[in-house]
């Protein structure tokens, strides 16, 4: 393990009313960090825990001094909950995992040897998923088939929070709403290269799950905004513009029926529903290419004005990062 010797390792644990498994969660991390044998820090986000588990952080970290707390003021959700521990992590290498008992740190190795291989993200698969197949596994079977096939990222589980990545990678990300598990996804857009690896995963022994089968459903709304974000973001008249062209052409096609009806055959068509359907669809058409040209100008503004790039260097080399001074 010689290319992460003296780097600092990050874990980052997002908590939300957890306070029975904390004890039993932090005694395994520790071991597992020191069984690795590099400098670690361990950090806890709170995210809006009504059950006394923050309380049970303080005591831990009374006797841990590897350990950083944060609390939110809410319940944010786990993606803002990561977040905040992606902005405060020191680590060169940096590793999440939920605090349910469910992850095992034990694969901490694993995933830090993979990285070793020239990864800049490892995903944790859990191929053996001690979980009810009606209400999580069979939705999350689903909903990682449809990730994969609408990103172009093929994984078998977008949902596990067990992941491990090179500091660089979580720089770069924006995390917002509820799109942590699309971080495999949005890290590939950035040129980030991302495998996984089947990992341990175990039942739950404290407490019940936050997760719902309507979840499903709103993993399929989040899944657009991604597909938006990763595909069109930065040139949306190519998708507002195809769909206003789509339904005027259509729209155009009926009118022209229209007309040969009309002039050629001589009948009416005052009356007819085609008629009506082909003005709303030219209508349709040039509001999808004003929202196209609107979209591009916001989009323009934006970057231009925040100088937001659009493009992620992974290495310069045989270029002075300051251009010599006349």
């Amino acid at each position: 393990m010689s290319e992460k010797d003296n780097k600092l390792l990050s874990i980052v644990v997002p908590v939300y009313n957890e306070e029975k498994s904390l004890p039993e969660l932090h005694e395994q991390i520790s071991a597992a960090c020191q069984k690795i044998g590099l400098p670690y820090e361990i950090i806890y986000i709170d995210d809006g825990s009504d059950d006394g588990s923050f309380h049970r952080l303080l005591e831990i970290k009374k006797h841990s001094p590897q350990v950083k707390l944060i609390r939110l003021r809410k319940n944010f959700g786990q993606t803002a909950a990561l977040s905040a521990g992606f902005d405060h992590a020191q680590g060169e290498i940096i590793i999440s995992l939920d605090a349910d008992l469910q992850n095992d740190p034990h694969d901490f190795p694993r995933l830090l040897e993979k990285l070793e291989e020239g990864y800049d993200m490892v995903n944790g698969w859990r191929k053996n998923r001690k979980d009810p197949f009606l209400s999580r596994r069979m939705p999350s079977t689903i909903a990682n088939w449809l990730i994969s096939l609408i990103t172009g990222v093929k994984l078998h589980d977008y949902g596990c929070t067990l992941k491990a990545f090179r500091r660089e990678v979580v720089e770069n990300i924006k995390l917002y709403g509820e799109l942590h598990r699309f971080i495999p996804a949005i890290a590939s857009h950035i040129g980030v290269k991302i495998t996984e690896i089947p990992v341990h995963h175990r039942p739950r022994k404290y407490g019940h799950s936050k997760y719902s089968f309507w979840r499903f459903f709103k993993v399929i709304l989040d899944l657009l905004t991604v597909k938006f974000l990763l595909s069109y973001s930065t040139r949306p008249l190519q998708i507002f513009g195809t769909l206003g062209l789509l339904s005027g052409l259509f729209g155009g096609g009926i009118g022209l029926y229209l007309t040969y009806i009309r002039l050629i055959l001589k009948q009416g068509i005052s009356n007819r529903p085609l008629l009506l359907l082909s003005i709303l669809l030219i209508v349709i058409g040039i509001q999808f290419i004003s929202i196209g040209l609107l979209a591009e100008l916001l989009v323009r503004t934006y970057h231009e004005s925040s100088q937001k790039k659009i493009y992620y260097i992974r290495e310069i080399v045989g270029i002075n990062s300051n251009p010599p001074q006349d």
